[in-house]
């Protein structure tokens, strides 16, 4: 019986509509968010199928066309990524990237002739929330077999006692951080859960299942560790508590917030990150304990030093990583030519690609952006967590991260955005 309710809670999250184009188009993105927490492979079938009906769906008479211009940026980013072919020797890699980016060009052209309501759009991030939620009981299982059988192979015969205290001492090496998430990485995890975060927070809890979601967001978020998301979450608290208007409740809040900051910062991994950066230009024992954060701030050293020698076309979108691998080479950046990082930034990265024209197109969405949010501390707070993902990691690199940003960088930025209108902002009629 029990079984039963929940096939059925869970048939009528999908969408439903007489004609099957539409109703294809909306559930396979529905899936495909399902699944982006899960793997980067998964939602790729179900991202090309939602593409595919979408475009059956602008050709359909009913339809109306309405211009939002803003909406038109996307594609003229594609465009000026595009040219840059012209301009790049290595046109397997460039093809490749232009391809991926299909999405850009198609996606926000999708939704000038798709007519979104409150409830279509809640479900993407229904669909992503449960995502999360399987995604963090299949990765705190994984966690667990890990760390079990490693205690337990460092002795052939071990009591209780020892096997307690091997978990104690080793639990952080497989529970917190990059091997916490394997599948996915951490960076685009803590995207997800943030965007669902401020949609979960924007209104009062008002079930234990409510509450029990929330704290499994906030600890998956603490297990992965992410200094960018961190940063991200620091910010979204300031503003929130400032937006609270009753005092009590802002006191109360506050000092939530400030047990909940020590807590985050007293993570093994980021209690450490000082002690980790304070010897960044050290170059005796630098490169062999190298941190993600260090060669993060490399690839930016690098990269701003290539958009000097280029700064007007950059370097073309089949060659930006190539010089880029060369300059890490030129600059003995081992780790990061080693491993043929990008720039971890995707500003950086555009400038890399298409020069001033496509970084001044990039820009000119989130200043957009920024305006049509600024109306609410909830709406800002979405835009803050787009803009320094960004910031953080070159997003528009991978098929995952290209066709996420197509979506929902859109749907905020569409004049009567369901969105943010609706749904990211304080309405408690959504």
């Amino acid at each position: 019986m029990q079984l039963g309710k929940i096939v059925v809670k869970a048939t009528s999250m999908f969408y439903r509509e007489d004609h099957w184009v539409v109703m294809t188009f909306w559930n396979s993105l529905y899936i495909a968010f399902f699944l982006l927490p899960l793997g980067i492979n998964l939602p790729t079938p179900f991202f090309i199928i939602s593409i595919i009906f979408g475009i059956g769906m602008m050709f359909r008479s009913e339809k109306k066309f309405v211009l939002d211009k803003s909406l038109l940026l996307f594609p003229l980013y594609f465009i000026v990524m595009s040219l840059g072919l012209i301009y790049t020797d290595n046109l397997i890699s460039g093809f490749d990237l232009v391809q991926r980016s299909l999405s850009l060009l198609l996606f926000p052209l999708i939704f000038l002739f798709v007519k979104e309501d409150a409830t279509t759009v809640k479900r993407l991030f229904d669909f992503l929330l449960v995502g999360l939620v399987v995604s963090f009981c299949i990765n705190v299982f994984k966690a667990a077999e890990n760390l079990v059988w490693h205690v337990v192979d460092e002795k052939e015969n071990i009591e209780i006692f020892f096997f307690l205290e091997g978990v104690a001492r080793e639990w952080h090496h497989f529970f917190v951080g990059p091997l916490f998430s394997r599948s996915v990485n951490t960076n685009y995890i803590s995207i997800y859960i943030l965007l669902v975060l401020s949609y979960y927070l924007k209104n009062k809890l008002q079930s234990r299942l409510q509450l029990a979601i929330v704290l499994i967001l906030f600890s998956y978020l603490f297990l992965l560790a992410s200094v960018a998301a961190y940063l991200i979450l620091f910010i979204m608290s300031i503003l929130l508590i400032s937006d609270i208007a009753d005092k009590q409740d802002k006191y109360t809040m506050t000092i939530i917030f400030l047990m909940g900051m020590l807590l985050f910062l007293n993570n093994p991994r980021i209690s450490d990150f000082y002690s980790r950066m304070k010897d960044f230009n050290s170059t005796g024992e630098y490169y062999d304990i190298i941190t993600s954060e260090k060669s993060k701030l490399l690839a930016w050293d690098a990269s701003i030093e290539l958009i000097k020698d280029a700064p007007i076309f950059g370097y073309g979108v089949g060659d930006a990583n190539d010089v880029l691998i060369e300059k890490y080479k030129e600059l003995n950046y081992t780790l990061n030519y080693t491993n043929k990082y990008n720039a971890h930034n995707q500003f950086l990265q555009t400038y890399l690609q298409s020069g001033i024209i496509g970084f001044g197109v990039l820009v000119s969405i989130f200043v957009l952006l920024a305006i049509r949010m600024k109306r609410s501390r909830n709406e800002f707070s979405v835009f803050l967590i787009l803009f320094i993902s960004l910031l953080f990691e070159s997003m528009l690199v991978r098929f995952n991260g290209i066709v996420f940003f197509s979506i929902v960088t859109p749907l905020l930025l569409k004049k009567r955005s369901i969105l943010s209108s609706r749904i990211i902002r304080n309405d408690n009629n959504t």
